[in-house]
């Protein structure tokens, strides 16, 4: 059974595009991205968590997120934090767990779920993370209202998202470079 195969739900045109994309991009995602970044999603990433403040022994959940690239940057800046990873991509969580393991890591905790509906209690996190998840919803409101009910009172809600140019000539070139 998959995440949405309950009896009445319906997975709209948006999230199956997004499920086919990243199924299909799982395995070359981390190159793919370094290379459509210029090599600057990393630093992005560093920049990122190297904003959320987080308690010792707290908590981080990072929602879409894929080959669990935010939550690796995570774990690293934030030892004493447990970091989960949830994604509504199989190949993706599997891709991450896999890259974990061929560096010589412990795989990190993954989930399969979707932003839309998470498994968690209300305040269950110090902080929520997530990356390029507002285009593959179709409510994006509603999911970042979501998200934010899992974050404690006081805690964080961070994203990484990249940015259309609104100069038609530079949205131009974004596309073609993107596509």
């Amino acid at each position: 059974m998959t995440i949405d195969d309950r009896p009445g739900s319906a997975v709209s045109e948006r999230v199956a595009h997004a499920r086919r994309l990243f199924a299909g991009i799982a395995r070359e995602y981390e190159r793919m991205g370094a290379l459509l970044s210029l090599g600057q999603d990393r630093r992005w990433r560093r920049f990122l968590v190297s904003r959320i403040e987080l308690p010792s022994g707290g908590s981080l959940l990072d929602v879409a997120t894929g080959t669990g690239l935010v939550a690796r940057a995570a774990r690293e800046r934030h030892p004493g934090v447990t970091v989960l990873g949830l994604d509504q991509s199989e190949e993706m969580l599997r891709a991450g767990v896999w890259a974990d393991a061929d560096r010589g890591r412990i795989p990190r905790t993954v989930l399969l779920g979707r932003a839309e509906r998470l498994p968690f209690a209300d305040g269950a996190f110090d902080a929520v993370t997530f990356t390029y998840l507002l285009r593959y919803v179709d409510d994006p409101a509603a999911t970042v209202t979501e998200l934010a009910r899992v974050v404690r009172p006081g805690g964080m809600l961070a994203e990484l998202e990249f940015g259309v140019p609104a100069n038609p000539l530079a949205r131009t070139g974004w596309r073609a470079f993107t596509r």
